[in-house]
């Protein structure tokens, strides 16, 4: 079945004082200040896209906006579960700092209000927001200063909906609809606006055997495709892990229900792309809606995943762990208005979600607050350097008991992970370059002392801003 298209065609030292937004020419000035539209999916991880290399995956209006734009070819979350890394989006601040550990914590008042969304209308943008806000309780969610919200009331929405007149309502097409509600209410008026759009896809359904829940139109997507097994999906994986890893984990528990045998490999990963196609049909009616309303050259597009996805590597399902697959997402930034050699363009350095805040605000012009720990990413467009970022701190000190709470650094040749509930604490050490698969774990390797050395007081250094 052929996929309908719109048009088919590493981490620096953080600093904590402000930042003053880069005047480049992505920056829109007054009076012609971008839209901007922010696209979140949910457990989408870096290689589950046709531009990211996927040969497999049809996202062709996805991949044109990737091409068309910027496309950063090593974006990472600084943590793996999504209540924290969407608070991180927001903020531009790390767990840490912002608090967010749970799913029911809502951000301080001081925080809230310096979020993208709070400083986008403060300086005079409509704001809106729709699908899975997934910060804090429903009842403390800020839906009342939005100039639109059309957000879930739970932290996990069902797939399954009905519209007004009780007809059966896809997630994904329910929050197509109420985007192009919003378009049709704040596009082309004087003030421009901010649209966050924020999915359940492809996020499974937590206690429904079925997990991935696709419309039915989606059904003969990938039926004569074999998705090739994972390099690190053999058993013997598994088993490399220590035993309190192993003794009561709830990644290899989801394993069990989603990748066990072939065949359940085969339905889980065709469904968990047939859901991400349905969001690539979307960002084309999205194109199509903003070419109608004669906005499509004065609107930027951003593009990411909350958090990276398991699909079998290690023997494991979900997230939550400091893996590759868990930690990378995709990312791109689609700016029409920008000239022919900023756009179609690659970018090596490592960018992270604490970053999408203040990259924001400086497409808005407005000053990034202090308490910010990302940085825009205009500006490694810029320069393109590799230099720019060459680490980052992972944290994921999420509760829950069969997920073994766990720390590191990420480097752009080296990753350092720490286990720090265990006693003794358990740590690992991967040479990303010799070992993408991260399968040697180095840690007491001679060879690697000095290395490892210098990433542990690199890690104390990062914890301690």
């Amino acid at each position: 079945m052929k996929k309908k298209t719109f048009s088919r065609c590493t981490g620096r030292l953080l600093f904590l004082g402000t930042i003053v937004p880069v005047l480049s020419t992505f920056a829109h000035d007054k009076p012609g200040r971008p839209n901007i539209i922010f696209l979140l999916t949910d457990d989408q991880r870096y290689d589950a896209l046709g531009a990211m290399g996927n040969p497999i995956i049809q996202t062709p209006n996805l991949d044109r906006l990737a091409n068309e734009g910027v496309l950063f070819m090593n974006a990472f979350v600084t943590t793996s579960i999504s209540c924290s890394s969407r608070a991180s989006l927001l903020t531009g601040q790390y767990t840490s700092r912002h608090g967010i550990k749970d799913f029911s914590t809502a951000l301080s008042a001081e925080n809230l209000q310096n979020t993208y969304p709070m400083l986008l209308r403060a300086a005079g943008y409509k704001t809106g927001f729709i699908g899975k806000y997934g910060v804090g309780e429903y009842a403390s969610q800020p839906g009342e200063l939005f100039d639109y919200w059309a957000c879930d009331k739970g932290s996990q929405p069902d797939y399954e909906l009905t519209d007004t007149y009780g007809y059966y309502m896809h997630h994904t097409d329910r929050l197509n609809r109420d985007a192009a509600q919003f378009l049709d209410n704040y596009a082309g008026k004087d003030e421009p606006f901010c649209l966050s759009i924020s999915f359940k896809a492809p996020h499974v359904q937590d206690g429904d055997p079925r997990q991935f829940i696709t419309h039915p139109r989606y059904d003969n997507y990938y039926q004569d495709v074999i998705i090739p097994q994972p390099a690190t999906g053999d058993d013997k994986y598994w088993e490399l892990f220590p035993p309190f890893f192993k003794e009561r984990n709830e990644a290899r528990n989801r394993w069990k229900v989603r990748f066990s045998t072939p065949e359940l490999y085969q339905q889980s990963v065709k469904n968990y792309y047939r859901l991400i196609t349905q969001v690539d049909d979307m960002a084309g009616d999205l194109m199509h809606q903003l070419k109608r309303l004669g906005i499509d050259g004065n609107t930027v597009i951003i593009f990411m995943g909350d958090n990276g996805f398991f699909l079998g590597e290690h023997g494991l399902a979900g997230k939550w762990y400091m893996y590759e697959e868990s930690i990378r997402v995709p990312l791109f930034i689609y700016d029409p208005a920008a000239p022919e050699k900023k756009r179609g363009k690659k970018v090596s350095s490592i960018a992270l979600n604490i970053d999408i805040m203040p990259t924001i605000l400086s497409f808005a012009g407005v000053p990034v607050p202090s308490t910010v720990q990302g940085r825009n990413l205009l500006e490694t467009i810029e320069a393109d350097s590799v230099s720019w970022r060459n680490d980052f701190l992972y944290e994921h000190p999420f509760q829950h008991p069969d997920i073994p709470k766990s720390e590191g650094v990420v480097s752009e040749k080296y990753k350092y992970i720490l286990y720090y509930e265990q006693n003794p604490v358990y740590e690992e050490f991967f040479d990303l370059q010799n070992d993408p698969h991260e399968t040697r774990n180095l840690i007491s390797d001679k060879k690697y002392k000095m290395i490892i050395d210098e990433h542990k007081k690199r890690y104390n250094q990062l914890k301690s801003y």
